[in-house]
């Protein structure tokens, strides 16, 4: 009898991501039996009231406010019925044999703990979070102060997002990206869920060094995901100090012996390598900004932008066509014809594309 899935989905203000999310799942070509719970952590956006009535077989559990990502995955992991248990991005899109794909994987794979995928973002570029290392003292210096960058082909050096290792072949790797992460549920039983300590960010690699020290492996698989990345957060300076505090915790945690004194050197490099990501949200969403109101006064839709209709291709089709295109600065769209409505990187439209949207 084939293994069961239950794919965790925690939302948050994303409701027209999420509904592509939800789309692309039930357009999967699955030979096994599927759960879906959304968790929603008390969204302003009105998701519920929207996503619920357009799919009635997913499992909805509606938080009254936001206890963080850990917490919301742990209350759908307890009450979900798979042998598999798949954590899932609401601003994702996978393809129509992907999560048949991993979870074949995964029951060929005894030894697999965790299964993670290739990303994408909504340009076509892959994202190096795929596939990391641990964020030991080393690696973290390595990757604050621009080692890695600067020698993206040493093992020595490049640990840290294990730039070294091919894209496109599957390896054992040590950290599974939170965004799409296959678990096995008993390995889950055995270890424990995800830690509540990290509100957002860090629990992925808590839980992927925990995998690894019960004995089991995290593989990377090349089977490619579009995740726009941010769409299901804030990336403001609130969820930058989240994120350097979540490592501090994984310190704490996993690395105690490094004494008082490492402790606090790691703590300033944190504390910097935060000030300037910081710094850096600033500007990034100030020219998204200019680039928002440009696309806003051209009805949303750049000359230079490519449009997949989903009555035209599959979802499989179109990360395909994203993977290969050379062209790394286009933005690519989905158009849902059936609903109205078109994604991409930072934009939504809905009710305004029926004219003309459809060109390039």
């Amino acid at each position: 009898m084939k293994k069961t899935l239950s794919v965790v989905i925690v939302n948050y203000n994303v409701r027209y991501y999420l509904e592509q999310c939800l789309r692309s799942i039930k357009a999967s070509r699955l030979n096994r039996a599927i759960e879906v719970f959304v968790v929603d952590n008390h969204s302003a956006d009105g998701s519920l009231e929207y996503i619920r009535p357009k799919f009635p077989d997913v499992i909805f559990i509606a938080n009254e406010d936001n206890p963080g990502f850990s917490k919301a995955n742990n209350q759908a992991i307890r009450q979900a019925t798979g042998d598999y248990i798949l954590l899932l991005n609401p601003d994702t899109v996978v393809g129509e044999d992907t999560l048949e794909s991993v979870c074949c994987f995964m029951d060929e794979h005894p030894d697999a703990g965790g299964i993670g995928v290739r990303m994408i973002d909504g340009h076509g570029n892959f994202l190096p979070e795929s596939k990391r290392g641990f964020p030991s003292p080393w690696n973290s210096f390595c990757k604050m102060f621009g080692l890695s960058k600067v020698f993206p082909s040493s093992p020595f050096f490049a640990k840290y997002h294990l730039r070294y290792l091919d894209e496109n072949e599957i390896h054992k790797v040590d950290v599974l990206a939170g965004a799409f992460m296959l678990l096995r549920m008993n390995v889950l039983k055995e270890i424990g869920l995800l830690d509540e300590a990290f509100f957002m960010y860090g629990e992925d690699i808590d839980l992927s060094y925990r995998i690894t020290k019960a004995g089991y492996c995290n593989y990377y698989l090349p089977e490619s995901i579009i995740h726009y990345k941010g769409e299901s957060t804030r990336k403001d300076l609130r969820y930058v100090k989240i994120f350097y505090e979540a490592m501090l915790i994984f310190f704490r945690k996993h690395y105690p012996h490094y004494g008082w004194y490492y402790r606090y050197l790691i703590r300033f490099s944190i504390c910097l390598a935060g000030g300037v990501s910081a710094i850096n949200q600033l500007l990034f969403f100030w020219k998204n900004k200019k680039e928002r109101e440009h696309l806003f006064e051209n009805k949303g839709k750049s000359s230079d932008d490519i449009t997949f209709s989903t009555n035209e291709k599959s979802y499989q089709e179109i990360i395909s066509e994203m993977n290969i295109s050379e062209n790394k600065k286009k933005r690519y769209w989905i158009y849902h014809p059936e609903i109205n409505l078109a994604i991409a990187s930072n934009e939504v439209l809905i009710n305004q594309v029926k004219n003309g949207f459809i060109g390039k």
